[in-house]
């Protein structure tokens, strides 16, 4: 419809209708979410529901409607749900926040002892290590000797006392451990000694001697008087100390007491050796 004035010219009719239906548009009442006979549908059981849609889209199936959820500026309709919600967290990378690395601080004092724990079990053998560097030799064992051989190629008689046996020939004497003079053996590796006397007796005389230990009598060699003259020999072991003293003496008896000898050959004889010294264990 237009409206013509003076020459012709269409007044702004159209404009004005424009106005009128922008304005109708605004003014249009709200409707809910769901259609005028739709909020009975879902108000009804699940089972009857479906047969209404059944039937309502059989009827309509030519037909399709627009419908409104809701306006540009409203929420849409919230449900409520059984299942929990979640939230995600931002992760923050610490290491972007980590500060320079801190003084190293006083050390702090020792705390007390623990109790001692029981001995555990024995670990496995180690590898053999190397073999060692040769050492420096050692001092060689020390071995002790003592030993004497003597003899006399004079005869001898008793006198009123005792009389010590005194030898003139020297056999054996190591190290100088018998003294020739005074006829005695003196001891200076004490241990076990061995002790050997040889006579020869003279004939229709006595021969009566004692084996010596300083001043006690240890071993006695005897004969009897007799028509002809015999070797006679005593043999002992004694165990001696440093300094002990070993000789022979003649004992003052009744009858006359003498050993026989000459010149040319030894008919008496005084032996000794170490057999094992003390400090040997």
């Amino acid at each position: 419809m237009q409206v013509c004035c003076g020459h012709g010219t269409p007044l702004p009719v159209v404009s004005v209708g424009l106005l009128v239906l922008v304005c109708a548009k605004w003014a249009e009442p709200y409707r809910t979410p769901y259609p005028e006979g739709d909020q009975e549908r879902y108000d009804q059981p699940r089972d009857s529901r479906q047969e209404t849609d059944y039937h309502r889209d059989s009827s309509n199936s030519r037909r399709t409607e627009c419908r409104r959820c809701c306006d540009p500026m409203e929420e849409p309709p919230q449900y409520s749900s059984t299942y929990p919600q979640y939230q995600v967290v931002p992760q923050i990378n610490i290491t972007i926040l980590k500060g320079e690395k801190g003084d190293t601080g006083q050390r702090g004092p020792y705390g007390k002892a623990g109790k001692i724990g029981n001995t555990g079990q024995r670990g496995v053998p180690g590898i053999k290590g190397t073999k060692g560097s040769i050492g420096t030799p050692g001092e060689p064992c020390k071995s002790y000797y003592a030993a004497f051989s003597v003899g006399r190629k004079k005869a001898l008689h008793s006198n009123d006392y005792y009389q010590t046996l005194v030898f003139d020939t020297e056999l054996v004497n190591l190290y100088g451990h018998f003294n020739m003079f005074t006829g005695k053996f003196f001891c200076y590796v004490p241990g076990i000694y061995f002790f050997s006397l040889n006579v020869h007796t003279w004939n229709q005389k006595e021969t009566y001697l004692h084996v010596m230990k300083n001043e006690q009598e240890m071993a006695i060699l005897y004969a009897q008087p007799s028509d002809r003259s015999i070797m006679q020999s005593q043999s002992l072991m004694l165990e001696l100390e440093r300094d002990d003293e070993v000789w022979v003496r003649l004992y003052k008896g009744e009858r006359e007491n003498a050993v026989f000898s000459d010149d040319f050959d030894t008919y008496i004889t005084f032996s000794g050796y170490l057999i094992k010294a003390k400090s040997e264990g």
